[in-house]
């Protein structure tokens, strides 16, 4: 993981795809075990943004794609965790994610196919990879923004 304003390693000569994907991260309080889905949230700590940098080329070619997404320094978090008290309902909040001022992504949380449990992400077609020196930045209304450059 790195921080805000981190740079992301872009791992030249180990991988060729380099892709990114704007999430709400969860941050999870309380331990649990078999939660139902109604007492979920009393779990939740708070709420942050994560940039799910991927090695698509790692990720397709093995038959898991933990090996995509493990990368050292692949997993951007921040700026800051807010409390869940400060979001009684993240399906309210928007998200952004812009790569070298372009629009990517904008969405509603409360458009996500599943809930905060289950959050998943698309493949974008055609794919907008990154090179060194992109600045990706994501925001998350009432969170923040989240920006790293590509080193």
């Amino acid at each position: 993981m790195v921080a805000h304003l981190d740079p992301v390693p872009r791992h030249a000569g180990v991988i060729g795809q380099l892709d990114y994907e704007g999430e709400l991260g969860v941050v999870i309080g309380r331990g649990g075990k078999n939660i139902l889905a109604g007492r979920a949230f009393e779990h939740v700590f708070g709420y942050t943004i994560v940039n799910d940098v991927t090695a698509r080329d790692l990720q397709h070619s093995h038959k898991q794609w933990f090996q995509g997404k493990s990368l050292d320094g692949s997993c951007p978090v921040g700026p800051v965790i807010v409390t869940s008290d400060e979001i009684p309902d993240p399906s309210r909040l928007r998200l952004t994610t812009t790569v070298n001022g372009e629009r990517r992504q904008d969405a509603w949380l409360s458009q996500m196919i599943f809930g905060v449990a289950e959050i998943i992400g698309y493949a974008r077609k055609p794919p907008g990879l990154l090179k060194v020196g992109d600045e990706v930045a994501m925001a998350i209304d009432g969170i923040g923004e989240l920006r790293n450059r590509i080193g």
